[in-house]
């Protein structure tokens, strides 16, 4: 039998963003091995992964508020945006460590990005509509795991970072040479411009209005956590093992963290279709916020047991993040669909600029322990949100 032009578009696409996704984490994933060659500061090393969300910010609002999306072919902007993207990303072979020209190419890649991930999401959505949560979920499955590939790079290239750097880019770079072949679905039109109304109207309706808050509850989580989990487990690990073992260890660990998150993603979205997507976002909220107090009180005790909650945590961190974005599409006017997205997209993201750039600050002044905890409140915050949704079917 062969496969529906629908699985195949489909499954061409999740390759093609997985691939163009793995550059997000690069310089967090071999940032201990830099940091041991280049003795980068400690802001400085916040700032190689923050600048990666304000370049996503600004690129999402320029593709929104240009409309460059609908007057080209989606293809050829994933294709064009993650080719740049990766050629971007070994500019980090050549630029200072730590140095500005590194921090404005990470900001760079970011904004190159928004033209994969958006976009993607709009191919996606193109082949369906009652499967509209399990759709948009196996995309931001991919993205998952490609956010997870520079972690195992890192750990394949040892202490050398420069490895793991060619590799991710050329991972890239093939992926937006793949996008080209994705066939677009029955239901691909146009996406309304970035319309300054949704900013009224995003807190004006309540549906929408809970579903950013428990967004922007998610996304305190989620990026401090993918972030800075390896730089934390190798404080932990540290604790029982010598460096270079507890950094090893700590790459992988973050690896599957990250990466069996993508997995959860796919029946999150399938039972978010028949039973509801508030309530699928409630119990990813909740075995998240659990994980993250968990993974705080295990901070340096043996290594296996803080290994397992980590892993859970990833599994649970991310399955919800499709959801929020489907229920605002649920609800909103169908012409504001576009605007009231982009908007969710940009100030999560922005939130995010200020997480990753103040957590390992914040580690370095009240331990890991205090600040693992303290990111179990953004879940506290999106449950309290998504209660009253839980009743309506999306």
């Amino acid at each position: 039998m062969q496969p529906s032009p629908k699985a195949v578009a489909i499954l061409i696409l999740v390759v093609a963003e997985m691939a163009g996704m793995s550059l997000w984490f690069v310089s967090a994933a071999v940032l201990p091995d830099m940091a041991r060659e280049g003795d980068i500061a400690a802001h400085r090393q916040a700032l190689l992964s923050s600048a990666v969300q304000a370049g996503f910010v600004a690129g999402a609002l320029a593709v929104a508020i240009s409309g460059l999306a609908d007057r080209l072919d989606p293809r050829r902007v994933i294709a064009v945006c993650a080719s740049a993207a990766a050629l971007a990303n070994l500019g980090l072979l050549v630029a200072p460590l730590g140095g500005d020209m590194a921090i404005a190419l990470r900001f760079l890649t970011g904004a190159l990005l928004a033209g994969v991930y958006p976009i993607g999401m709009k191919i996606a959505v193109g082949w369906g509509t009652r499967d509209r949560g399990l759709l948009v979920g196996v995309l931001v499955g991919a993205l998952t795991a490609g956010k997870a590939m520079p972690y195992l790079a890192a750990w394949v290239g040892g202490t050398d970072w420069r490895p793991a750097i060619v590799m991710i880019s050329a991972l890239a770079f093939v992926g937006g040479l793949l996008a080209m072949a994705v066939r677009l679905g029955p239901h691909h039109a146009r996406s309304q411009r970035f319309e300054p109304a949704a900013i009224r109207l995003a807190w004006t309706m309540p549906n929408i209005r809970r579903a950013y808050l428990g967004y922007f509850g998610h996304m305190w989580e989620l990026f401090a956590m993918w972030a800075w989990i390896g730089t934390a487990l190798i404080a932990s690990y540290s604790v029982s093992m010598d460096a270079l073992r507890a950094e090893s260890l700590a790459k992988i660990s973050t690896f599957l963290a990250i990466g069996l998150g993508a997995f959860a993603c796919v029946p999150a979205g399938w039972y978010a279709d028949r039973v509801g997507k508030a309530e699928v976002t409630i119990a990813a909220l909740a075995v998240s916020g659990s994980a993250a107090v968990l993974t705080a009180a295990s901070f340096g005790g043996p290594p296996w047991i803080t290994f397992v909650l980590v892993v859970i945590w990833g599994i649970a961190v991310i399955p919800d993040s499709a959801q929020f974005s489907a229920i605002v599409a649920d609800n909103a006017p169908a012409d504001m669909v576009g605007s009231l997205l982009t908007l969710q997209t940009a100030i999560g993201f922005a939130l995010t600029i200020v997480t990753v750039q103040v957590t390992p600050i914040a580690a370095a002044a009240f331990g890991w322990p205090i600040v693992l905890a303290a990111l179990a409140l953004g879940p506290a915050v999106g449950i309290a949100a998504m209660m009253p949704l839980r009743r309506i079917r999306q």
